[in-house]
């Protein structure tokens, strides 16, 4: 089965490798790279966005998600991350859910980081369970009966379709796929995404910066 997904090895090779600043590919259109509805970190008005299409299910993302963190810490204030989904693993579409759902109660981050921290728990062959990513999040301080009735909301179907239909219209064929401020990251990997980001800053705030 083609789940669509990096492997972690693959990001840690692709860590590796120097990749151009001018290899990039022509800026996404911004009216389908976010939309209202996406989460996001950050400060709001920073000058520059990194937006992730991003699977819970894919172990890429999740070895990527600790890099993605540093870099916001870095440049705290000027740099905001906008996540967006592409659930192609199976079963992956419901773990977004339970996201979401966590996210009307105000505890997207910590089911986010909890969801990434077990992955390996309910995440096998491929495969994403959504019964035992609910019993990673059962002790994170939430209403697990609200949680599951906001799960069954018409508006996450919604919001889902819409992500999916703007990768597709983007290209995006694999997660984690980066965007910095439009710019597509032309290879996978840690430093690569670093330096693209550095080149925003300066490029938002000027050299000094």
């Amino acid at each position: 089965m083609r789940t669509r997904c990096w492997s972690a090895f693959a990001v840690m090779v692709m860590a590796l490798l120097a990749v151009s600043a001018s290899a990039q590919g022509p800026v996404a259109d911004r009216k389908v790279l976010t939309r209202f509805h996406s989460p996001f970190f950050g400060d709001p008005a920073a000058k520059v966005e990194i937006v992730e299409f991003f699977d819970p299910a894919c172990e890429a993302c999740r070895a990527m998600y600790p890099v993605v963190k540093r870099i916001l810490d870095e440049h705290r204030g000027r740099v905001r991350l906008t996540l967006r989904y592409v659930p192609f693993h199976k079963g992956a579409d419901e773990v977004v859910k339970l996201l979401e759902a966590a996210r009307r109660q105000g505890k997207y981050a910590q089911a986010l980081e909890t969801l990434l921290d077990s992955q390996p728990r309910w995440t096998l062959k491929h495969v994403a369970s959504r019964d035992v990513a609910l019993i990673a999040l059962d002790g994170i301080g939430l209403d697990m009966a609200r949680l599951k009735a906001d799960m069954a909301s018409p508006d996450l179907v919604r919001l889902l379709k819409q992500d999916m239909d703007d990768a597709k219209a983007l290209k995006v064929t694999r997660t984690p796929e980066f965007f910095v401020n439009g710019k597509p990251l032309p290879e996978l990997g840690y430093e690569q995404l670093s330096a693209l980001v550095a080149q925003e800053v300066r490029l938002a705030y000027g050299a000094g910066r």
